[in-house]
């Protein structure tokens, strides 16, 4: 990796029309007062960092579930998948990850497989790290079936600030482990429900990935531990 690599990063095509709308309104700032124009050059970096799309190197190993998005894991618990994926009504261990402002947005499979159902909610913008935001919050859920049948959703959820959820994937696609399937913009949260029997090897608080930090493995059966 050449040194420049490190400090600039790839901004996704979804970024370019904010970074544009910024610049415009900090050259404004200039023409207007300096001191306000350096503030608004740095507002203009953070929403380029906020919009960075690095690439990813997902573990090869078949079984793994990686990371939807970068992050702090906030929840752990059991819950029901919501409603309009068409899920059986049983719990299922819910991992949630929180995404700051200061994450990278764009949110990658945590599994192989086809897309089997795609489906949007509206809803309220509350703060993404409370527990309730899961089933209050605006929301876009997706089923990926993996190659042995099993289905596993992942759920992204607008959050305080964000007002923009995108995906990137529609019902009936293929898609690859670690493969970008959407972002939202300006804070927010992903809920990944792990397989009945799959116990998550991540702890709250934890630091995570997208497409690189391995939360289960479909094959690891539940301890109690």
């Amino acid at each position: 990796m050449k040194m420049h690599e490190t400090f600039i990063k790839p901004m996704h095509p979804e970024g370019r029309r904010f970074v544009a709308i910024f610049a415009g309104v900090t050259l404004l700032l200039f023409l207007a007062w300096e001191p306000l124009g350096w503030i608004g050059a740095g507002l203009t970096l953070w929403c380029y960092y906020f919009f960075r799309d690095p690439e990813r190197v997902t573990p090869a190993r078949p079984g793994l579930i990686v990371s939807p998005a970068d992050g702090i894991v906030s929840l752990i618990e059991p819950a029901v998948p919501p409603a309009e994926l068409g899920l059986p009504d049983a719990p299922l261990t819910r991992v949630s990850v929180f995404m700051s402002v200061f994450n990278c947005h764009v949110n990658r499979a945590p599994v192989a497989g086809r897309v089997a159902k795609v489906a949007y909610r509206p809803g309220k913008f509350l703060n993404a790290s409370l527990d309730k935001a899961s089933a209050d919050n605006e929301r876009n859920g997706i089923v990926i079936e993996m190659e042995d049948g099993r289905a596993l959703p992942v759920v992204q959820i607008a959050g305080l600030v964000a007002r923009r959820i995108v995906c990137f994937t529609g019902e009936g696609h293929e898609i690859a482990r670690g493969a970008r399937f959407g972002l939202i913009r300006f804070g927010s949260r992903l809920d990944v429900y792990l397989p009945e029997g799959v116990t998550p090897l991540v702890r709250v608080g934890q630091t995570m990935i997208a497409g690189e930090t391995v939360i289960a493995e479909t094959g690891r059966a539940e301890t109690g531990a």
